[in-house]
Protein backbone atom coordinates (compact mmCIF):
# COMPACT_ATOMS: atom_id res chain seq x y z
CA UNK A 1 0.00 0.00 0.00
CA UNK A 2 1.45 3.32 -1.06
CA UNK A 3 1.30 6.50 0.97
CA UNK A 4 -1.38 7.93 -1.32
CA UNK A 5 -3.72 4.99 -0.74
CA UNK A 6 -3.62 5.06 3.06
CA UNK A 7 -7.14 6.02 4.17
CA UNK A 8 -7.39 9.33 5.97
CA UNK A 9 -8.82 9.04 9.46
CA UNK A 10 -11.51 11.59 10.17
CA UNK A 11 -14.15 12.37 12.78
CA UNK A 12 -17.67 11.09 13.22
CA UNK A 13 -20.68 12.67 11.55
CA UNK A 14 -22.34 12.96 14.96
CA UNK A 15 -19.60 15.33 16.09
CA UNK A 16 -20.67 17.91 13.52
CA UNK A 17 -22.63 20.07 15.95
CA UNK A 18 -22.50 23.83 15.97
CA UNK A 19 -20.20 25.35 18.59
CA UNK A 20 -21.53 28.03 20.93
CA UNK A 21 -20.80 31.42 19.38
CA UNK A 22 -21.10 32.87 22.87
CA UNK A 23 -17.93 31.04 23.88
CA UNK A 24 -16.05 32.97 21.18
CA UNK A 25 -17.38 36.16 22.75
CA UNK A 26 -16.26 34.99 26.19
CA UNK A 27 -12.76 34.33 24.89
CA UNK A 28 -12.67 37.69 23.17
CA UNK A 29 -13.84 39.44 26.33
CA UNK A 30 -11.11 37.72 28.34
CA UNK A 31 -8.48 38.84 25.82
CA UNK A 32 -9.70 42.45 25.94
CA UNK A 33 -9.73 42.39 29.74
CA UNK A 34 -6.16 41.07 29.74
CA UNK A 35 -5.23 44.05 27.55
CA UNK A 36 -6.56 46.39 30.22
CA UNK A 37 -10.05 47.22 28.96
CA UNK A 38 -12.98 47.30 31.37
CA UNK A 39 -15.24 44.71 29.76
CA UNK A 40 -18.81 44.21 30.95
CA UNK A 41 -19.87 40.69 30.05
CA UNK A 42 -23.61 40.20 29.74
CA UNK A 43 -23.34 37.18 27.49
CA UNK A 44 -23.20 34.17 29.83
CA UNK A 45 -25.57 32.71 32.38
CA UNK A 46 -23.14 32.65 35.27
CA UNK A 47 -24.46 34.17 38.50
CA UNK A 48 -22.00 36.68 39.90
CA UNK A 49 -22.59 35.79 43.56
CA UNK A 50 -20.96 32.36 43.37
CA UNK A 51 -21.70 29.42 45.66
CA UNK A 52 -23.50 29.92 48.99
CA UNK A 53 -21.39 30.56 52.07
CA UNK A 54 -22.26 27.24 53.71
CA UNK A 55 -21.28 25.33 50.58
CA UNK A 56 -17.93 27.10 50.34
CA UNK A 57 -17.20 26.57 54.02
CA UNK A 58 -17.93 22.84 53.74
CA UNK A 59 -15.81 22.62 50.60
CA UNK A 60 -12.88 24.26 52.40
CA UNK A 61 -12.85 21.42 54.92
CA UNK A 62 -13.70 18.47 52.74
CA UNK A 63 -10.11 17.72 51.72
CA UNK A 64 -8.69 17.75 55.24
CA UNK A 65 -11.40 16.44 57.59
CA UNK A 66 -11.18 12.78 56.65
CA UNK A 67 -14.24 12.72 54.42
CA UNK A 68 -14.20 9.74 52.06
CA UNK A 69 -13.66 11.19 48.59
CA UNK A 70 -13.53 7.89 46.74
CA UNK A 71 -16.10 6.83 44.20
CA UNK A 72 -19.70 7.44 45.20
CA UNK A 73 -22.72 5.44 44.01
CA UNK A 74 -23.35 6.17 40.35
CA UNK A 75 -26.54 8.07 41.22
CA UNK A 76 -24.92 10.19 43.94
CA UNK A 77 -24.32 10.00 47.68
CA UNK A 78 -27.48 9.10 49.64
CA UNK A 79 -27.39 12.18 51.88
CA UNK A 80 -27.41 14.49 48.87
CA UNK A 81 -30.24 12.62 47.16
CA UNK A 82 -32.22 12.84 50.39
CA UNK A 83 -31.51 16.57 50.61
CA UNK A 84 -32.71 17.09 47.03
CA UNK A 85 -35.90 15.17 47.81
CA UNK A 86 -36.36 17.46 50.83
CA UNK A 87 -35.95 20.46 48.53
CA UNK A 88 -38.93 19.27 46.45
CA UNK A 89 -40.98 19.00 49.64
CA UNK A 90 -39.95 22.53 50.64
CA UNK A 91 -40.58 24.27 47.32
CA UNK A 92 -43.34 22.19 45.76
CA UNK A 93 -44.94 20.27 48.64
CA UNK A 94 -44.00 17.09 46.77
CA UNK A 95 -43.17 13.86 48.61
CA UNK A 96 -40.36 12.40 46.51
CA UNK A 97 -38.61 9.04 46.89
CA UNK A 98 -34.84 9.75 47.01
CA UNK A 99 -34.34 6.68 44.80
CA UNK A 100 -35.90 8.70 41.97
CA UNK A 101 -33.17 11.35 42.35
CA UNK A 102 -30.16 10.80 40.08
CA UNK A 103 -27.22 13.14 40.71
CA UNK A 104 -25.17 13.92 37.60
CA UNK A 105 -22.12 15.80 36.38
CA UNK A 106 -23.95 19.04 35.75
CA UNK A 107 -27.36 19.24 34.13
CA UNK A 108 -25.53 18.46 30.86
CA UNK A 109 -24.77 15.01 32.23
CA UNK A 110 -28.43 14.58 33.14
CA UNK A 111 -29.54 15.45 29.61
CA UNK A 112 -27.06 13.07 28.00
CA UNK A 113 -27.87 10.15 30.31
CA UNK A 114 -31.59 10.84 30.20
CA UNK A 115 -31.74 11.06 26.42
CA UNK A 116 -29.71 7.86 26.08
CA UNK A 117 -31.93 6.08 28.58
CA UNK A 118 -35.28 6.81 26.90
CA UNK A 119 -34.70 7.54 23.21
CA UNK A 120 -33.40 5.37 20.37
CA UNK A 121 -31.49 6.45 17.27
CA UNK A 122 -33.76 8.01 14.67
CA UNK A 123 -36.63 8.91 16.97
CA UNK A 124 -38.12 12.41 16.75
CA UNK A 125 -37.86 14.82 19.68
CA UNK A 126 -39.48 18.27 19.65
CA UNK A 127 -38.31 21.47 21.31
CA UNK A 128 -38.94 25.19 21.12
CA UNK A 129 -37.07 27.61 18.87
CA UNK A 130 -35.55 29.87 20.15
CA UNK A 131 -34.11 27.61 22.80
CA UNK A 132 -30.96 26.41 24.48
CA UNK A 133 -28.74 25.05 21.71
CA UNK A 134 -27.31 22.17 23.75
CA UNK A 135 -30.67 20.37 23.70
CA UNK A 136 -30.66 19.91 19.94
CA UNK A 137 -26.90 19.42 19.72
CA UNK A 138 -26.91 16.60 22.28
CA UNK A 139 -29.93 15.01 20.62
CA UNK A 140 -28.37 15.28 17.16
CA UNK A 141 -25.07 13.90 18.46
CA UNK A 142 -26.96 10.88 19.79
CA UNK A 143 -28.54 10.24 16.41
CA UNK A 144 -32.03 11.58 17.08
CA UNK A 145 -34.12 13.75 14.77
CA UNK A 146 -34.66 17.21 16.22
CA UNK A 147 -38.01 18.85 15.51
CA UNK A 148 -37.90 22.60 16.15
CA UNK A 149 -41.18 24.32 16.94
CA UNK A 150 -41.34 27.95 15.88
CA UNK A 151 -42.27 29.65 19.16
CA UNK A 152 -42.42 33.42 18.88
CA UNK A 153 -44.23 36.23 20.70
CA UNK A 154 -47.66 34.80 19.81
CA UNK A 155 -46.79 31.61 21.73
CA UNK A 156 -44.91 33.47 24.48
CA UNK A 157 -41.86 31.59 23.21
CA UNK A 158 -43.21 28.27 24.56
CA UNK A 159 -44.52 25.24 22.63
CA UNK A 160 -48.25 24.66 22.31
CA UNK A 161 -50.34 21.51 22.08
CA UNK A 162 -51.53 22.62 18.63
CA UNK A 163 -47.92 22.68 17.38
CA UNK A 164 -47.21 19.29 18.92
CA UNK A 165 -50.32 17.73 17.42
CA UNK A 166 -49.45 19.07 13.97
CA UNK A 167 -45.93 17.63 14.10
CA UNK A 168 -47.11 14.35 15.58
CA UNK A 169 -49.56 13.97 12.70
CA UNK A 170 -46.73 14.30 10.18
CA UNK A 171 -44.64 11.62 11.86
CA UNK A 172 -44.89 10.39 15.46
CA UNK A 173 -42.89 12.22 18.09
CA UNK A 174 -41.09 10.26 20.80
CA UNK A 175 -40.17 13.14 23.07
CA UNK A 176 -40.63 16.79 23.95
CA UNK A 177 -38.09 19.00 25.72
CA UNK A 178 -39.49 22.01 27.56
CA UNK A 179 -37.83 24.62 29.76
CA UNK A 180 -39.50 26.78 32.40
CA UNK A 181 -38.07 29.34 32.95
CA UNK A 182 -36.52 29.11 29.52
CA UNK A 183 -33.16 30.09 28.13
CA UNK A 184 -32.85 32.52 26.30
CA UNK A 185 -36.27 34.07 26.86
CA UNK A 186 -37.02 33.61 30.56
CA UNK A 187 -40.65 32.69 29.82
CA UNK A 188 -42.46 30.16 31.99
CA UNK A 189 -45.26 27.63 31.67
CA UNK A 190 -47.97 28.06 34.28
CA UNK A 191 -49.70 25.08 35.88
CA UNK A 192 -52.54 25.00 33.36
CA UNK A 193 -50.17 25.11 30.36
CA UNK A 194 -47.86 22.46 31.79
CA UNK A 195 -50.81 20.23 32.66
CA UNK A 196 -52.19 20.54 29.13
CA UNK A 197 -48.85 19.74 27.52
CA UNK A 198 -48.21 16.88 29.96
CA UNK A 199 -51.65 15.43 29.29
CA UNK A 200 -51.08 15.54 25.54
CA UNK A 201 -47.70 13.80 25.95
CA UNK A 202 -49.21 11.08 28.14
CA UNK A 203 -52.08 10.48 25.72
CA UNK A 204 -49.75 10.21 22.73
CA UNK A 205 -46.89 8.19 24.18
CA UNK A 206 -44.46 11.12 24.10
CA UNK A 207 -41.78 11.35 26.79
CA UNK A 208 -41.72 14.74 28.50
CA UNK A 209 -38.30 16.13 29.46
CA UNK A 210 -38.55 19.25 31.62
CA UNK A 211 -35.56 21.54 32.13
CA UNK A 212 -36.15 23.29 35.46
CA UNK A 213 -32.65 24.55 36.25
CA UNK A 214 -33.83 28.17 36.55
CA UNK A 215 -36.72 27.47 38.91
CA UNK A 216 -36.52 29.65 42.00
CA UNK A 217 -35.19 32.49 39.84
CA UNK A 218 -38.62 33.97 39.19
CA UNK A 219 -39.95 37.51 39.31
CA UNK A 220 -43.31 36.92 40.98
CA UNK A 221 -44.48 39.69 43.30
CA UNK A 222 -45.04 37.22 46.13
CA UNK A 223 -42.55 34.34 46.12
CA UNK A 224 -44.51 32.59 48.86
CA UNK A 225 -47.60 32.26 46.65
CA UNK A 226 -48.42 28.85 45.16
CA UNK A 227 -46.35 28.08 42.04
CA UNK A 228 -44.42 31.35 42.38
CA UNK A 229 -41.06 29.54 42.17
CA UNK A 230 -42.19 27.45 39.22
CA UNK A 231 -44.24 24.31 38.61
CA UNK A 232 -42.38 21.02 38.46
CA UNK A 233 -43.36 18.36 35.95
CA UNK A 234 -42.41 15.79 38.60
CA UNK A 235 -45.71 16.59 40.29
CA UNK A 236 -47.80 16.37 37.13
CA UNK A 237 -46.30 13.62 34.96
CA UNK A 238 -44.94 10.46 36.64
CA UNK A 239 -43.14 9.45 33.43
CA UNK A 240 -41.41 12.80 32.94
CA UNK A 241 -37.69 13.34 33.24
CA UNK A 242 -37.12 16.49 35.28
CA UNK A 243 -33.67 18.05 35.14
CA UNK A 244 -32.20 20.64 37.46
CA UNK A 245 -28.86 21.92 38.66
CA UNK A 246 -26.92 23.70 41.38
CA UNK A 247 -25.54 26.14 38.80
CA UNK A 248 -28.19 28.86 38.65
CA UNK A 249 -30.17 29.53 41.85
CA UNK A 250 -27.16 28.49 43.93
CA UNK A 251 -24.52 30.03 41.62
CA UNK A 252 -22.42 26.83 41.50
CA UNK A 253 -21.55 26.73 37.79
CA UNK A 254 -18.02 25.33 38.02
CA UNK A 255 -18.92 22.69 40.59
CA UNK A 256 -20.46 20.63 37.77
CA UNK A 257 -23.35 19.15 39.67
CA UNK A 258 -26.93 18.60 38.56
CA UNK A 259 -29.67 16.04 39.00
CA UNK A 260 -32.60 14.34 37.33
CA UNK A 261 -35.91 13.20 38.80
CA UNK A 262 -36.83 10.04 36.91
CA UNK A 263 -39.16 7.02 37.05
CA UNK A 264 -37.71 3.88 38.64
CA UNK A 265 -37.07 2.06 35.36
CA UNK A 266 -35.30 5.11 33.91
CA UNK A 267 -33.12 5.38 37.02
CA UNK A 268 -32.05 1.76 36.47
CA UNK A 269 -31.19 2.46 32.82
CA UNK A 270 -29.28 5.60 33.72
CA UNK A 271 -27.32 3.69 36.37
CA UNK A 272 -25.97 1.29 33.77
CA UNK A 273 -25.05 4.13 31.44
CA UNK A 274 -23.46 6.32 34.12
CA UNK A 275 -21.47 3.41 35.50
CA UNK A 276 -19.78 3.08 32.13
CA UNK A 277 -19.61 6.75 31.12
CA UNK A 278 -18.68 8.70 34.25
CA UNK A 279 -18.65 6.23 37.21
CA UNK A 280 -20.04 8.96 39.48
CA UNK A 281 -20.47 12.74 39.77
CA UNK A 282 -17.59 14.71 41.40
CA UNK A 283 -17.61 13.61 45.02
CA UNK A 284 -16.16 16.76 46.68
CA UNK A 285 -18.88 18.80 44.98
CA UNK A 286 -21.53 16.36 46.15
CA UNK A 287 -20.41 16.53 49.77
CA UNK A 288 -20.34 20.33 49.76
CA UNK A 289 -23.64 20.62 47.88
CA UNK A 290 -25.59 19.13 50.78
CA UNK A 291 -25.12 22.55 52.40
CA UNK A 292 -26.97 24.22 49.51
CA UNK A 293 -30.20 23.35 51.32
CA UNK A 294 -29.54 25.24 54.57
CA UNK A 295 -31.61 28.27 55.53
CA UNK A 296 -28.67 30.58 54.92
CA UNK A 297 -28.05 29.12 51.45
CA UNK A 298 -31.67 29.65 50.42
CA UNK A 299 -31.56 33.17 51.80
CA UNK A 300 -28.43 34.00 49.79
CA UNK A 301 -30.07 32.64 46.65
CA UNK A 302 -33.08 34.90 47.10
CA UNK A 303 -30.82 37.88 47.84
CA UNK A 304 -29.12 37.28 44.48
CA UNK A 305 -32.56 37.07 42.88
CA UNK A 306 -33.34 40.55 44.20
CA UNK A 307 -30.32 41.83 42.31
CA UNK A 308 -31.42 40.12 39.10
CA UNK A 309 -34.88 41.64 39.54
CA UNK A 310 -33.40 45.14 39.82
CA UNK A 311 -31.30 44.57 36.72
CA UNK A 312 -34.34 43.23 34.84
CA UNK A 313 -36.33 46.36 35.67
CA UNK A 314 -33.46 48.53 34.48
CA UNK A 315 -33.54 46.81 31.10
CA UNK A 316 -37.32 47.06 30.84
CA UNK A 317 -37.13 50.80 31.64
CA UNK A 318 -34.44 51.27 28.98
CA UNK A 319 -36.24 49.40 26.17
CA UNK A 320 -38.09 52.47 24.76
CA UNK A 321 -34.81 54.39 24.40
CA UNK A 322 -32.94 51.35 23.07
CA UNK A 323 -35.64 50.74 20.48
CA UNK A 324 -35.55 46.95 20.88
CA UNK A 325 -38.86 45.15 20.26
CA UNK A 326 -40.65 41.81 20.73
CA UNK A 327 -39.01 41.62 24.13
CA UNK A 328 -39.70 38.21 25.60
CA UNK A 329 -41.73 38.44 28.83
CA UNK A 330 -38.95 37.36 31.19
CA UNK A 331 -40.96 35.64 33.94
CA UNK A 332 -37.82 34.08 35.38
CA UNK A 333 -34.16 33.10 34.84
CA UNK A 334 -31.83 36.05 34.27
CA UNK A 335 -32.06 36.82 30.57
CA UNK A 336 -33.68 39.39 28.32
CA UNK A 337 -34.26 38.38 24.70
CA UNK A 338 -35.29 40.97 22.12
CA UNK A 339 -35.33 41.74 18.42
CA UNK A 340 -32.89 44.44 17.27
CA UNK A 341 -33.11 44.26 13.47
CA UNK A 342 -34.99 47.58 13.42
CA UNK A 343 -32.07 49.54 14.95
CA UNK A 344 -29.03 47.88 13.35
CA UNK A 345 -28.03 50.92 11.30
CA UNK A 346 -24.80 50.10 9.45
CA UNK A 347 -24.70 46.53 10.73
CA UNK A 348 -26.12 43.70 8.65
CA UNK A 349 -27.29 41.56 11.54
CA UNK A 350 -27.16 40.99 15.28
CA UNK A 351 -23.78 39.26 15.07
CA UNK A 352 -22.18 42.33 13.50
CA UNK A 353 -24.00 44.56 15.99
CA UNK A 354 -22.65 42.58 18.96
CA UNK A 355 -19.15 42.51 17.50
CA UNK A 356 -19.09 46.28 17.01
CA UNK A 357 -20.55 46.87 20.47
CA UNK A 358 -17.71 44.80 21.92
CA UNK A 359 -15.07 46.70 19.95
CA UNK A 360 -16.39 50.17 20.67
CA UNK A 361 -17.90 49.91 24.15
CA UNK A 362 -16.46 46.68 25.59
CA UNK A 363 -19.93 45.28 26.30
CA UNK A 364 -20.52 41.62 25.50
CA UNK A 365 -24.01 40.54 24.43
CA UNK A 366 -25.00 37.28 22.73
CA UNK A 367 -26.50 37.39 19.24
CA UNK A 368 -29.54 35.15 18.99
CA UNK A 369 -27.85 32.76 16.56
CA UNK A 370 -26.93 30.33 19.35
CA UNK A 371 -30.61 29.97 20.20
CA UNK A 372 -32.33 30.28 16.83
CA UNK A 373 -30.50 29.33 13.63
CA UNK A 374 -33.30 30.69 11.44
CA UNK A 375 -34.30 34.07 12.92
CA UNK A 376 -31.71 34.49 15.66
CA UNK A 377 -29.52 36.94 13.79
CA UNK A 378 -32.20 39.55 14.30
CA UNK A 379 -32.11 39.22 18.10
CA UNK A 380 -29.82 39.55 21.10
CA UNK A 381 -29.76 37.97 24.54
CA UNK A 382 -28.68 40.08 27.50
CA UNK A 383 -27.77 38.27 30.72
CA UNK A 384 -28.67 39.87 34.04
CA UNK A 385 -26.36 37.51 35.93
CA UNK A 386 -23.61 40.11 36.34
CA UNK A 387 -25.85 42.10 38.69
CA UNK A 388 -27.55 45.51 38.66
CA UNK A 389 -24.43 47.69 38.81
CA UNK A 390 -22.84 46.02 35.79
CA UNK A 391 -26.13 46.05 33.87
CA UNK A 392 -26.70 49.75 34.61
CA UNK A 393 -23.29 50.72 33.23
CA UNK A 394 -23.66 48.39 30.25
CA UNK A 395 -27.00 49.97 29.31
CA UNK A 396 -25.41 53.42 29.23
CA UNK A 397 -22.66 52.10 26.99
CA UNK A 398 -25.18 50.42 24.67
CA UNK A 399 -27.17 53.64 24.39
CA UNK A 400 -23.98 55.57 23.59
CA UNK A 401 -23.04 52.96 20.98
CA UNK A 402 -26.40 53.23 19.25
CA UNK A 403 -26.43 57.03 19.41
CA UNK A 404 -23.03 57.00 17.74
CA UNK A 405 -24.27 55.46 14.50
CA UNK A 406 -27.85 56.70 14.63
CA UNK A 407 -26.65 60.32 14.75
CA UNK A 408 -24.82 59.82 11.51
Amino acid sequence: MTENTVPRLGVSERSAVSPFFVMDIVARAAKMAAEGRHVISLCVGEPSQGAPTDVRERAAKVFTDGTNLGYSPVNGIPVLRQAIAGHYKRWYGLELDPDRVFVTTGSSGAFTLGFLAVFDVGQRVALARPGYAAYKNILAGLGLEVVELDCGPAERYQPTVAQLAAEHAKSPLSGLVIASPANPTGTMLDRAQLTEISGWCAANGVRLVSDEIYQGLTFATDLSAPDALGVTAAEINPDAIVISSFSKFWGMTGWRLGWAIVPENVASAMSGLAGNFTLCPPVPSQVAAVEAFTERSYQEGFEALNGFAKARQMVLDAIPELGWYDVAPADGAFYMYAKVDNILGPYANATEYCSALMDQQAVALSPGTDFDTIEGNSAVRLSLAAGPEAVAEALERIKAFQRGYQAG
